[in-house]
């Protein structure tokens, strides 16, 4: 999980995915894992939605709610476990990213 969460932070999806699937095989029960997993995607960049868990339709007050639902999932300092500070990333990334509309234009 460490190195999971050394790739996250370096934007390399893919290859968290890969040590995410290796931790999974070997540790099932892993504090962490499945929030981890479910945030990163097989492709080669992160799915932004799907990391907030949202409709690509999704309204902004929707967004937001996930978003603050997640971030309380997944916070650094409320969750000790290992990958916990690259999960926070990745929806503080998805939040900035799906809430930024001028990014788009």
């Amino acid at each position: 999980m460490d190195i999971a969460e050394k790739k996250i932070s370096e934007s390399d999806y893919v290859g968290a995915k890969k040590f995410v699937d290796k931790a999974q095989n070997l540790y099932p029960n892993l504090d962490g894992l499945r929030q981890v997993s479910v945030m990163i995607t097989g492709g080669r960049e992160a799915d932004w939605y799907r990391v907030l868990g949202v409709d690509p339709l999704a309204d902004d007050e929707t967004l937001k709610k996930q978003y603050r639902k997640l971030a309380l999932l997944v916070h650094r300092d409320r969750k000790k476990y290992k990958g916990a500070e690259g999960a926070f990333n990745l929806v503080l990334e998805a939040r900035r990213l799906l809430s930024d509309k001028t990014e788009w234009m």
